[in-house]
């Protein structure tokens, strides 16, 4: 029952929507709540709370004792650098985990927290208000938190805090050609990112919302092109990609600052944030693939230096493609959509 960096959610919804919010929270991948065990009913999710039925129990007074199967902590606000010192006092006594509420200032005190903590057995959970805020406490010090408790009722604010602690992963398939087309001359959009981009590195790029082909980085020179691993040259202006919060946007749409989703062959997402973008006209191909009874395509510019993903990991130009090759897709069943969002009851039929 070992605690490990985590996000914690703190379910903001009303006791008839708990019980479907938390197994919605269960199929995104979170391990724990704070929340009343006795609320929950039936469920395999952990609980922190103040009650001896929790998981992780919160206790209300310092105690050396323990209890069986649980791990026992304490909640402390901190506004000066005695609270940090009972802090540590408390931490060497025996808990498992703290959680520390800070108020304007929260960078300095947690780093403290964390300079003194970090070497003992005492797990440190703290609290955000919103996703960015998450991102911030998990990299303090470039260590971070243990836990970040959030409390909130959307589930497109957990996916982003998920993608904020790199835990974030999407099922990738694979997916076989069954067609590609010239298609004359297109805009395309060159995505060069803050971050440096890995092999196996990519975009999640397509047509259709509901299939999205994983368009590579530009790690890989040539005789004729130098390595450039901030790049994604992902598609032409019309094609979707996936934000961090889980809506869709057109590579048209996108723009410095902006922050896009980056995943690697197993599917491992993390965010990258867009240092410019380059729209201009090239030549284009149409290369459409299926997985099951699902097709889905996408316009993307003719050159050796676009490439997907094999589901073997390795690379394929789209201009050495050919029909019956697999490349790695993310494909599901369609859903509406209205500004990017996902309206799971709408009836769509995208070609």
């Amino acid at each position: 029952m070992a605690i490990n960096k985590q996000l914690i959610i703190q379910p903001k919804v009303a006791k008839n929507h708990l019980a479907k919010f938390v197994k919605n929270l269960e199929d995104e991948g979170i391990r724990t709540v704070f929340a009343d065990p006795k609320s929950l009913g039936k469920t395999k999710i952990q609980t922190i709370f103040p009650s001896q039925n929790a998981d992780y129990v919160i206790l209300d007074k310092p105690t050396t004792k323990k209890l069986k199967g649980k791990k026992i902590g304490r909640r402390f606000k901190v506004l000066s650098n005695k609270d940090i010192e009972n802090i540590l006092d408390s931490a060497k006594k025996g808990l498992d985990f703290v959680i520390i509420e800070v108020k304007d200032w929260k960078i300095i005190p947690l780093e403290n927290i964390i300079a003194k903590l970090h070497k003992m057995h005492t797990k440190i959970f703290s609290i955000a208000r919103n996703a960015k805020e998450a991102r911030k406490m998990f990299s303090i010090l470039d260590v971070g938190v243990d836990g970040v408790i959030f409390n909130t009722d959307s589930m497109n604010e957990v996916r982003q805090a998920l993608v904020y602690l790199g835990s974030k992963s999407f099922e990738l398939s694979s997916a076989k050609i069954v067609e590609i087309q010239e298609v004359g001359d297109g805009e395309r959009v060159c995505v060069d990112t803050a971050s440096m981009l890995n092999r196996g590195e990519g975009m999640l790029i397509g047509s259709r919302a509901n299939f999205l082909f994983l368009v590579h980085n530009e790690s890989v020179g040539s005789s004729f092109t130098s390595p450039r691993p901030f790049r994604v040259n992902a598609g032409a202006v019309h094609c979707y990609t996936l934000a961090p919060d889980g809506t869709t946007k057109y590579l048209s749409e996108l723009e410095t600052g902006v922050e896009i989703l980056v995943l690697d062959s197993k599917g491992k997402a993390r965010r990258a944030t867009i240092g410019r973008c380059k729209i201009e006209k090239r030549p284009m191909l149409m290369i459409k693939a299926k997985v099951g009874e699902e097709v889905g395509g996408i316009i993307a510019q003719d050159a050796e230096t676009i490439r997907f993903v094999k589901p073997n990991g390795h690379l394929v130009s789209v201009t050495h493609l050919k029909k019956g090759d697999s490349v790695l897709v993310h494909s599901k069943a369609a859903t509406g959509r209205h500004f990017g969002m996902e309206i799971s009851d709408e009836y769509i039929l995208e070609k």
